[in-house]
């Protein structure tokens, strides 16, 4: 899978096998907001790439 690295502002490929799907929710005040992302580890890099929900569910990553 390609992420971004903000550090080096390079795009870099990961092997699947090393990227984890979170799932963020936080209280707003008019209710919830609901954030799927992608999460890996790059050159002592985390990495965050942010899809959404139909993305998320049809991956196959276990979930962080």
């Amino acid at each position: 899978m390609q992420f971004y690295n903000l550090k080096t502002r390079s795009h870099v490929d990961v092997p699947d096998a090393d990227v984890r799907k979170i799932k963020m929710v936080r209280k707003t005040k008019t209710g919830e907001q609901t954030r799927y992302a992608f999460t890996a580890n790059h050159g002592g890099t985390k990495l965050f790439k942010f899809v959404n929900e139909a993305t998320y569910k049809a991956s196959s990553a276990q979930e962080a």
